[in-house]
């Protein structure tokens, strides 16, 4: 593998990584050597092909009707709803509450109806030990309700970068933008890849930062032993359909301390304060909350205490799908994907997401993803709105005045990102043709250049 992918993120800091990024073919060429010449040899047999992008054969023939089929649902699911149906109650989600602080042992869980949902019901919580005007870290390579449900509570997002390599919070930029009115941070653990949580709380814990987590990618990722979740103060999930653990749509609130869990469930939903402690000081808002009522769907509910049971299941024929065509891709020169720390445990949502550095690969991302779609690969440029260019951010009706930053990792991933849709189901044939595709379109890469 590439000794730079082989560092930590904490390691490579996104500066050096710009820096270099024009000579990194010279840079690279004594540590690729091994891997170059192998993925030269792998592609030889097909140099004479021609690319089917120019009137040649197809690489992939194996069939794809349901290959990157989600969710995965079955007769459990259907089962499970149909019993629902028959006696509709809401018990669903207290069952799938405890299920889940027994699964990932957290003190405290709440369902809701999306994760949007539990990250607005998170700033509520913040909000009340927040002066208005207090700004919170958050990257803006990330879903808009990372940020957007910030400005309801008065406080202001602080765009941070993210390092270009792993595409998670690049913590050697948050230093730099702390102020005296910094007062809590969000990393974001981006498709399933643990952020460096112990370098960030160590930070944190130092400048008397609270930590919140969005976790909505990383269901059942872990550092350390510890799951994504558990490391910050408070943290949210998503159990909409595209996300690892799907349930058309849901989400869930992990918190660490009794208060900010009873702020949650009095804010969320009217009906549960009386679930409180009798000692509780929310306990008295029962009838009202706070306003929104954000309670899970009970059908939802169902779904997701199916797929949580398949968590680990289904997740491990991801990750086995993704090794065996990474571990012959990422020999090719310009063909990166996000490290994981050998300490850390990743999942995988939606996407294997690759990295192209064009210079080193010889030929733009344009051409390489035209000629992986021609060869039947079922793959994309992927490119993601940057929150802090959206008209919410530089509106000051909205907000208190925001600072549009400079973000230039957040730039070289929106240049450079590819996105091959994950093979849900064990299928090593079509894996395998899915590896000569890209071993196909390396060997013609200076033809691609030219193009």
């Amino acid at each position: 593998m590439k000794s730079i992918m082989n560092r930590s993120a904490g390691k490579e800091s996104r500066r050096d990584f710009l820096r270099t990024t024009g000579a990194i073919a010279g840079s690279l060429s004594v540590a690729q050597t091994a891997p170059a010449a192998r993925a030269a040899k792998a592609g030889a047999v097909r140099v004479k092909e021609r690319l089917a992008l120019y009137g040649g054969p197809k690489t992939v023939t194996h069939p794809q009707t349901d290959t990157h089929r989600w969710p995965l649902y079955g007769e459990e699911e259907e089962k499970a709803v149909a019993e629902l149906l028959r006696r509709p109650n809401y018990k669903p989600n207290d069952i799938l509450e405890e299920e889940w602080k027994a699964k990932f042992t957290v003190p405290f869980a709440r369902a809701y109806c999306n994760g949007t949902s539990a990250l607005m019901t998170i700033f509520f919580s913040l909000s009340e030990d927040l002066p208005r005007g207090s700004e919170i870290l958050v990257p803006s390579y990330t879903a808009w309700a990372t940020v957007a449900p910030m400005w309801l509570f008065g406080l202001v997002p602080v765009f941070v970068d993210v390092n270009p390599r792993t595409i998670n919070f690049d913590l050697d930029d948050a230093k730099r933008r702390l102020t005296r009115n910094t007062k809590a941070l969000i990393p974001v653990h981006w498709f399933g890849l643990p952020c460096d949580m112990d370098q960030i709380c160590d930070w944190a814990n130092e400048k008397g930062l609270i930590v919140v987590e969005d976790a909505c990618h990383a269901h059942g990722a872990s550092l350390k032993g510890k799951f994504m979740g558990n490391w910050g103060r408070m943290a949210a999930f998503s159990f909409q359909t595209t996300k690892t653990l799907p349930a058309i749509e849901g989400g869930m609130g992990n918190y660490q301390n009794r208060e900010d869990f009873e702020r949650a469930t009095a804010f969320s939903d009217y009906a549960k304060p009386i679930s409180l402690p009798a000692d509780s000081a929310y306990r008295k808002y029962q009838g009202s909350g706070f306003g929104p009522k954000l309670r899970m769907h009970p059908v939802s509910a169902v779904l997701a205490r199916c797929q949580l049971r398949k968590l680990d299941a289904i997740g491990a024929v991801l990750a086995k799908n993704v090794k065996r065509l990474n571990d012959r891709i990422l020999q090719l020169p310009g063909l990166y994907a996000q490290p994981c720390r050998p300490d850390a445990k990743r999942v995988y949502y939606a996407d294997n997401m690759l990295l192209l550095d064009e210079k080193e690969a010889g030929m733009s991302r344009e051409m390489c993803v035209k000629a992986l779609q021609a060869e039947g690969v079922k793959v994309s440029a992927f490119n993601y709105t940057l929150q802090h260019k959206l008209a919410l951010y530089t509106e000051s009706r909205w907000h208190h005045k925001i600072t549009i930053p400079e973000l230039p990792g957040s730039e070289q991933v929106m240049r450079s990102t590819i996105a091959q849709p994950l093979i849900t189901t064990d299928q090593p044939e079509l894996v395998d043709q899915y590896a000569a595709a890209f071993e196909k379109v390396w060997a013609h890469r200076t033809e691609l250049g030219k193009a």
